[in-house]
């Protein structure tokens, strides 16, 4: 296993950029080695990249990213991590399916009101 990672190494791997890296240590979610003005981070820093991006992906705000990572750190630890994800999961999963109605309904709402429009533009004989 590698001691140190560059930005660059980082930013490539995570197709991100140097601004969210910094943006992430100014969050205080990572904390990199500091040689001069380079940053060095080490292979923690870079497994808490990853789960970074991960819970952005699942919808998580940086302040839940956050409080699940410091979780890890102190009591509960792991296990009240874990539930706390499982919770928030749920809540995303509960989130997501309320959107899907939603986007449901104004397809159906949508359809309708297309077809008042073409009834109506056969009331008015007019072809499209």
């Amino acid at each position: 296993m590698r001691e140190y990672y560059t930005i660059t190494e980082l930013t490539r791997e995570f197709g991100i950029s140097t601004r969210t890296l910094r943006f992430y240590e100014d969050e205080g979610l990572i904390h990199p080695v500091r040689r001069g003005r380079t940053r060095l981070f080490r292979p923690a820093d870079r497994l808490l990249v990853k789960q970074i991006l991960r819970g952005k992906r699942l919808g998580f705000s940086i302040a839940e990213i956050r409080e699940i990572i410091e979780m890890y750190k102190a009591p509960p630890g792991e296990v009240g991590q874990l539930r706390a994800i499982m919770t928030k999961i749920a809540e995303k999963r509960e989130e997501l399916r309320q959107k899907r109605k939603d986007i449901e309904d104004t397809l159906a709402e949508l359809e309708q009101a297309e077809e008042a429009c073409l009834g109506r533009l056969a009331e008015l004989r007019v072809t499209s």
